[in-house]
């Protein structure tokens, strides 16, 4: 495959945009598409200090599904998986979104209680959820140990059908060809060192380069917003901290489905080149470190083995962390900030890569209109102060 860098134009920058979004991976440039393509806005520029998609859109373990508890998540969620669904033929790229379905295993009656209750809540808001029995997630997924002599049994799980995976790179790309075809301009090795204002309002931004100037300045660097908000005087209720990921070596196909165990706290899939790729949890400390922490690893590895014994054979072949960004209920904020003419995107934790389309789709929204839509109003800075959160910190399947 040609690399992308030689797919798109990297233009001289211009001094002035009506809309830059500064960073360039899979919500960045999912915003700048649905900018262009649903609200004819095609001035836009993509700053990104690095290169497209190498920050957390390369380090992400590729999950998808919308099976979140809360009325709030499941509908952005909800509205993510159907843009999943038609994403391909869309931007006319094929990211290699396979709908294998998504296992949430339970190990102890509480689990199956929140189990039980949040397939009748999805049913609720029209997302696919089922009950499996043991049997039936042995049925599903032939390889997990459901035996009742292990630490933890499996006694049951959720399953959402249309759930799976897709090739994170291969999202980015397809946005940024999406969006350069449009008349963005996508721009590497810019960084963003401050905020121009006047009036007490954003009109640009200074970089590396050189300042530019912007009708609105819209966040969505995952990991950093915090950083850069602050240069704006804006101070998030955001924490980063790593999210440490693994792969193994290639096999040959053994895993049909994503498992996801909260209890034991592992998650497991295989991608389409067959490396195994197993998600755990995050550090209990800030960092930016893009690192495992070897504590956590073992704990993961320990985790994968007990539920499937057959990774035994396997070996690690890499490990990493990504930073991801925190808020005090585990959801995200998307929406105007109290400084005029700056914009957030932030807070998604462990749902960014999941959410990207409906991240994308509501951000842009927002910006072309100066106020939320629907899906995103609930997700604003002003329910840190009215009390109205929307915690899914303990319903998220996997509570980072």
């Amino acid at each position: 495959m040609t690399h992308p860098d030689r797919l798109w134009r990297n233009p001289c920058l211009k001094w002035s945009y009506d809309v830059v979004i500064v960073g360039g991976g899979g919500h960045g440039l999912a915003t700048a598409y649905y900018l262009a393509r649903e609200h004819g806005i095609t001035n836009v520029a993509v700053l990104e200090k690095g290169w497209l998609a190498g920050g957390n859109m390369a380090r992400n373990t590729t999950i998808i599904r919308s099976n979140y508890l809360m009325d709030e998540s499941a509908a952005i969620y909800e509205h993510a998986m159907k843009l999943w669904e038609g994403l391909s033929d869309e931007l006319d790229y094929d990211i290699l979104f396979s709908q294998r379905g998504v296992l949430n295993l339970a190990h102890t009656l509480g689990d199956v209680r929140e189990g039980v209750r949040r397939v009748n809540a999805n049913r609720l808001n029209g997302v696919d959820a089922e009950w499996l029995t043991p049997d039936q997630v042995k049925e599903f997924c032939p390889i997990v140990d459901i035996s009742p002599d292990v630490r933890y049994p499996v006694l049951g799980a959720t399953l959402q059908p249309r759930g799976g995976i897709a090739k994170h790179d291969h999202v980015a790309w397809a946005y940024a060809r999406a969006a350069d075809r449009l008349g963005v301009d996508l721009v590497q090795g810019c960084e963003v060192t401050g905020f121009v204002r006047s009036g007490g309002r954003v009109v640009g931004v200074d970089t590396n380069r050189g300042p530019i100037r912007a009708g609105a300045v819209a966040l969505a660097s995952a990991g950093h917003s915090s950083v850069l908000a602050s240069l704006a005087g804006l101070r998030l209720p955001i924490q980063s901290h790593p999210l440490q990921a693994m792969v193994s070596e290639l096999l040959e196909p053994v895993h049909p489905c994503v498992v996801m165990s909260n209890h034991v706290h592992v998650y497991v899939s295989q991608a389409h080149k067959g490396e195994l790729v197993l998600g755990a949890g995050i550090d209990p400390f800030n960092s930016y470190a893009q690192r495992g922490s070897v504590h956590v690893v073992e704990h993961q590895l320990a985790a994968a083995l007990e539920l499937f014994p057959v990774f035994g054979h396997a070996h690690v072949l890499r490990t990493w962390a990504g930073i991801v960004d925190t808020s005090p209920d585990a959801s995200p904020i998307v929406g105007p900030t109290p400084v005029p003419g700056l914009y957030v995107n932030c807070g998604w934790g462990t749902g960014g890569f999941k959410a990207t389309p409906a991240s994308g789709w509501v951000y842009a929204h927002t910006i072309a209109h100066g106020e939320p839509h629907a899906l995103n109003r609930p997700f604003g800075l002003d329910r840190f102060t009215t009390g109205a959160l929307v915690d899914e910190h303990g319903a998220a399947a996997v509570a980072h």
